[in-house]
């Protein structure tokens, strides 16, 4: 791990890291002062004053949930499976799961439409759960599989000596010991499934059941284009995503570096 121990070297480190920060940092603060701009508070109070504002934020809450659970149960199998186990042409398997990471979003719309017509689930919280699991899995697999690696083999022998399978080693060591990846895992995939847009604009007609990330629409017309609302709903839609990487700072953290080295 890189480490620097003297005092100059702590000084240059923090001046660069800072510079680096700097190009992410001032979007963000001119959003939140383009959203008080005009009206100040009142931006966001006409946000939520918006028809249906907190069914969406329900209705983002429920498809992110979602989303999340099934992409951790998926992710953790098949990383465990990739890792611990000895599956024939495994290798081979997990070459075209990652080739999936080249397939962007929208050059998927029409089949995932055709399947989500023929299945029944246009209109429906599956036709955007589903996909957007299907679309966070592989990279998820990727970061999971090298931190399962990293596990040692010591303990599932143990546990085999001691009549455990394969069900209960993952139930009783994989689930406990990768709780930091896991924490990365989540905050991807609550960052994407909270704020994608195509998918929730295409599948769900019905207004009642569209996302949080709708609202802007309401600000943005033939006629007028209210740029302060339209920033203070993306400080807005951003709280959720803020408040759980905080909770899970320290464990994403760890879990992200641990998952990103072999």
């Amino acid at each position: 791990m890189f480490e620097v121990r003297t005092g100059w070297g702590k000084v240059v480190l923090q001046v660069v890291l800072t510079l680096l920060v700097l190009p992410f940092l001032f979007p963000l603060i001119e959003m939140v002062q383009g959203s008080l701009a005009g009206r100040g508070w009142g931006n966001y109070l006409a946000v939520t004053r918006v028809p249906g504002f907190y069914q969406f934020f329900i209705n983002s809450a429920i498809i992110a949930t979602s989303t999340i659970l099934i992409v951790y149960l998926l992710t953790m199998l098949a990383a465990y499976g990739f890792a611990k186990l000895h599956i024939r042409s495994r290798e081979v398997y997990f070459w075209m799961l990652l080739a999936c990471l080249t397939l962007p979003e929208v050059v998927l719309i029409t089949p995932l439409f055709v399947t989500a017509t023929s299945l029944g689930f246009y209109n429906t919280y599956w036709a955007v759960i589903l996909p957007l699991a299907a679309l966070q899995v592989p990279f998820a697999v990727l970061l999971s599989r090298n931190f399962i690696n990293g596990i040692p083999h010591e303990l599932f022998e143990a546990a085999r000596v001691d009549g455990a399978g394969s069900l209960r080693g993952f139930v009783y060591l994989v689930i406990p010991l990768t709780r930091p990846i896991a924490a990365a895992v989540l905050i991807f995939t609550l960052i994407n499934a909270w704020n994608d847009y195509l998918l929730p604009l295409v599948f769900l007609q019905d207004p009642a059941k569209q996302t949080i990330t709708q609202i802007p629409q309401f600000f943005v017309s033939q006629f007028s284009n209210d740029q302060t609302k339209v920033l203070a709903s993306a400080v807005l839609t951003a709280i959720p995503e803020v408040v759980a990487y905080v909770a899970l700072q320290r464990l994403f953290e760890r879990g992200l570096s641990a998952g990103a080295i072999k």
